[in-house]
């Protein structure tokens, strides 16, 4: 599973689509930059599903976040921005 995001800048939601995804449960977690969880995310994988969309973080302030994507044995790091 390889995720590749839309736009490494988001401002109330995030868009990424999986290179390849197999049965198996996918945890999103978005922490700050202190390394504070600010929201999770947490779905079940279907072969049929290439892109997600996560809603909902327009309540987050603005600043650096670090999206950490967890699914079956791989997992995923990546840097972000949310912005006006």
């Amino acid at each position: 599973m390889l995720a590749k995001l839309k736009s490494p800048i988001f401002i109330d939601t995030l868009t990424f689509d999986l290179s390849e995804s197999t049965p198996s449960p996918l945890k999103v977690v978005l922490r700050d930059e202190k390394g504070k969880v600010c929201s999770i995310f947490e779905t079940e994988l279907t072969p049929a599903q290439k892109s997600f969309c996560w809603k909902g973080l327009n309540d987050l302030p603005y600043g650096v976040y670090t999206l950490e994507l967890s699914g079956g044995d791989e997992e995923q790091q990546m840097r972000l921005v949310k912005r006006v």
